[in-house]
């Protein structure tokens, strides 16, 4: 377990830090599609990711889902670890857009650590910025991208983090994340097929040149 988190985060915290963490600690493997963290929850560990990747979704008051960003290895979300400090529920619904493994670490570490260990604290400062800059990120795609150029986008990062360019997803499921209706997804997939950037085939579609 220790040597797991060397790998992925011991370019960030020193030996003792990564000790506490591997003692504390609780590892758990997800299957895709489960779902980790759901709105309104109280959020009672902070995830450290050691593979795969994790979907931040956002839901409206009509109960549709709008993707804020995804998290990957060695990333955390700072919205849970502000619902921790905060003692508050989540607003946010966490799923594993893959197989993904995590070490859940108790919410009374976060402080503690943060008064013992620099490299904690910086680690929690950027996670903060990380993920701000992708919520910036999704806002401005949303205010200025066509519908089009947005969903491109969204199959270029799922093709990115599964590492494949074949995206096994269905149109309906497009239309969730991307808070609109399946019937403009089908229309904007087969224009982007028509200009040769995807291929559309049953459940899944190929992207080209990413």
């Amino acid at each position: 377990m220790i040597q797991e988190l060397k790998d992925n985060y011991g370019h960030l915290f020193e030996d003792a830090l990564l000790n506490e963490i591997n003692q504390v600690g609780t590892f758990k493997d997800v299957p895709e599609g489960s779902k980790l963290i759901d709105i309104g929850e109280y959020v009672k560990a902070m995830p450290l990711l050691i593979s795969g990747a994790i979907k931040i979704l956002r839901e409206d008051t009509d109960g549709d889902e709008l993707l804020l960003y995804f998290l990957e290895k060695g990333d955390t979300c700072a919205m849970t670890l502000t619902c921790c400090l905060a003692h508050t529920k989540s607003e946010i619904r966490a799923i594993a857009e893959t197989d993904a493994r995590l070490i859940m670490i108790p919410i009374q570490k976060m402080e503690e650590w943060s008064a013992k260990y620099k490299s904690w604290r910086n680690f929690v400062f950027e996670s903060y910025h990380n993920r701000l800059n992708e919520m910036l990120e999704t806002i401005d795609s949303i205010a200025f991208l066509k519908m089009d150029e947005r969903l491109l986008k969204y199959l270029n990062e799922k093709a990115r983090i599964s590492k494949d360019h074949k995206v096994n997803i269905t149109h309906q499921e497009i239309a969730y994340e991307l808070h609109t209706s399946r019937v403009v997804i089908s229309r904007l997939l087969k224009k982007l097929e028509n200009l040769g950037k995807i291929e559309l085939h049953r459940n899944y579609i190929t992207i080209k040149n990413i």
